[in-house]
């Protein structure tokens, strides 16, 4: 089984799709995680389930339908210093985060089960987690992102928590179309 997402230019959408739809895939998702983005980018969806070969070549078909950066750079550079405080970060959210790329990373992972076409979703960050992305801007300042994984009738109260504290919600989605509890939706955030 699969699960992903794609980060596409608008005009990318719909040949990708397609590469995808002739391979097997499905789609579950088109929405926006960034509301200022230049230029503007969608995230699609896909799952599937099958020979792992045949899955991977139909995601390596939509390569070629999208632009990407290379994956090789000309120079390597270091990633730039977390200047946040992680300690208190860590405190906070009540995890360990971790530095990847110059962005302090959060997995939380959700309590109870989640399963799609009778297999257990594991928690974590090739599952069922709440992700949450502190990006330093400066200053002890940071550009903050999350996605996180809620029931139905989780969604409005997260909501409202967001929006009386100035946190945008830029997306709300199902990644998976069978998943119980029904509706495990992602409530995508952004600062």
């Amino acid at each position: 089984m699969i699960m992903g997402d794609l980060v596409l230019l608008e005009t990318e959408i719909n040949p990708v799709m397609k590469k995808l739809l002739d391979g097997g895939l499905s789609i579950t998702a088109i929405h926006n995680h960034l509301l200022r983005a230049s230029p503007a980018t969608f995230y699609m969806h896909v799952g599937g389930q099958g020979d792992p070969v045949q899955v991977a070549t139909a995601i390596r078909a939509r390569w070629r339908r999208a632009r990407r950066p290379s994956i090789h750079r000309r120079h390597r550079r270091s990633p730039p210093a977390i200047d946040l405080d992680t300690a208190k970060l860590d405190e906070t959210i009540g995890v360990k985060g971790r530095a990847n790329g110059g962005v302090y990373q959060f997995v939380v992972p959700r309590r109870d089960s989640v399963t799609e076409m009778g297999m257990t979703l594991p928690p974590g960050p090739t599952g069922v987690a709440i992700a949450i992305n502190f990006q330093p801007t400066g200053g002890g300042r940071a550009a903050i992102t999350g996605d996180f994984v809620l029931t139905g009738e989780e969604v409005n109260p997260v909501i409202r928590a967001f929006r009386a504290n100035g946190i945008d919600v830029t997306a709300i989605h199902s990644h998976m179309l069978d998943e119980q509890p029904a509706a495990v939706l992602r409530a995508f955030l952004g600062e």
